[in-house]
């Protein structure tokens, strides 16, 4: 899939910049030509030399480079590309990218191509969620730039949270789910059933802490939700992904968002409102652990039990079910049970408010909660349509055509 392609990547300052090394050796593993530009701040954790050793081009850290400005050399690079990566992206390129300042190689350069960009964030929790790097996140995703993580670990300021690099395998998926796009202008409109269309889909699992060590979770895999927003991508919609933890690789056209506890994917959803279509397929956690321990709880001499406090979550689905103002015109819930499915799902499709409710069962010998497979039932107020066993990515095509053929009609 990459051979012959080539990327152009940027490397900003950051003591996740030494990541950068590994992903050109996978991309050169897969035939990739990449060329770099590092800034200078970049030039502070990796060598040039050592980029450019890699990669086999000559590694660029100056925009005044008589030789190639003699020839717009930053004009032919953010052109001269199939895909433009840049990896780690600081707070302070990405506050650059959305407000359009060019003021070195690497922000000019941006500025000036006319292909699309896949950005791995790196930076400390604090800055990461900080109003203004979220606010130029949004700015970034609407001129149809690819985000890809940051991810959840502790860093090398030894805080804990969000800010941490994807890894380079991962971020090498997503060029491969994106190299074929990449060459296409930004912001270009798709086509579709439903094009113009913003799907909000939340999917796999929530983890919630017990102390800095254990967390309380479930069997989702998240398979059913990536399946829905890969299908919803290719009917055309701006599909906006938030995700529980899982292993799975970000659908091609799918803006994703990784979080961790039940509480973080609520704020996640509500950065992400409005939206015309809210599929809540996500398993989260109804409780999470009221009295957490800061540090590991240990064993006791006596052998005495650790008492565990319970507080309830956020009820995300009835959130966006009865909100007021924000209410998507279609909101799907999901209703995994064990006993009783029917009776369980008619509850909640009242309780939260929603137009339908996609219900299973997920008793342990179905296999369903983390397998490939999906027997499901929907449930809205004309009625229950029962569906055969099929595979989670068929489901998915069969959910996305119905919701497409609600709005045609």
């Amino acid at each position: 899939m990459l051979a012959n392609k080539r990327v152009l990547l940027i490397i900003s300052g950051g003591i996740a910049a030494f990541k950068a090394i590994d992903l050109i050796r996978l991309l050169k593993k897969e035939g990739t030509s990449v060329k770099a530009i590092l800034t200078q701040s970049a030039t502070q954790f990796i060598t040039p030399l050592t980029v450019s050793t890699l990669s086999g081009e000559p590694a660029l850290t100056e925009l005044f480079d008589l030789t190639r400005e003699a020839e717009i050399g930053h004009i032919e690079l953010s052109r001269d590309a199939d895909l433009v990566v840049v990896a780690p992206a600081t707070a302070n390129l990405m506050a650059k990218m959305a407000h359009g300042l060019a003021d070195d190689l690497a922000s000019t350069t941006l500025l000036a191509t006319d292909k699309r960009v896949l950005i791995a964030p790196a930076m400390n929790v604090r800055m990461w969620e900080h109003a203004a790097t979220q606010r130029n996140l949004e700015l970034l995703k609407a001129d149809g730039h690819v985000i890809v993580g940051p991810d959840y670990g502790l860093m090398a300021c030894n805080e804990e949270g969000f800010g941490r690099l994807s890894e380079p395998e991962d971020i090498l998926s997503a060029i491969k789910d994106h190299i074929e796009t990449g060459a296409l202008p930004l912001n270009i409109q798709k086509e579709g059933p439903l094009a113009g269309k913003h799907v909000l889909i939340t999917a796999g699992p929530t983890h919630e802490p017990i102390d800095p060590v254990r967390y309380i979770a479930n069997r989702s895999s998240g398979k059913q939700g990536y399946a829905l927003a890969a299908e919803a991508a290719k009917a055309g919609a701006k599909v906006t992904l938030v995700s529980g933890p899982v292993t799975l690789p970000v659908p091609n056209g799918v803006d994703r968002i990784l979080v961790e506890t039940a509480q973080e994917m609520f704020d996640a959803v509500t950065r992400s409102l409005p939206a015309d279509i809210a599929i809540m397929a996500a398993a989260v956690a109804d409780w999470k652990v009221a009295n957490q321990g800061q540090e590991k709880i240990k064993k006791t001499p006596d052998g005495r039990l650790p008492s565990l406090e319970f507080s309830e979550n956020p009820d995300i689905a009835q959130y966006v079910g009865t909100h007021d103002n924000l209410r998507p015109q279609l909101v799907v819930g999901f209703a995994a049970e064990t006993t009783n499915v029917e009776l369980h799902a008619k509850g909640k499709l009242v309780k939260k408010n929603t137009d339908w409710i996609v219900a299973n069962d997920v008793s342990p010998e179905t296999g369903i909660m983390g397998g490939d497979r999906n027997q499901i039932k929907i449930v809205s107020k004309e009625g229950i349509e029962a569906w055969d066993d099929m595979p989670k990515e068929d489901v998915a095509r069969k959910l996305i055509e119905r919701i497409a053929s609600h709005f045609a009609s």
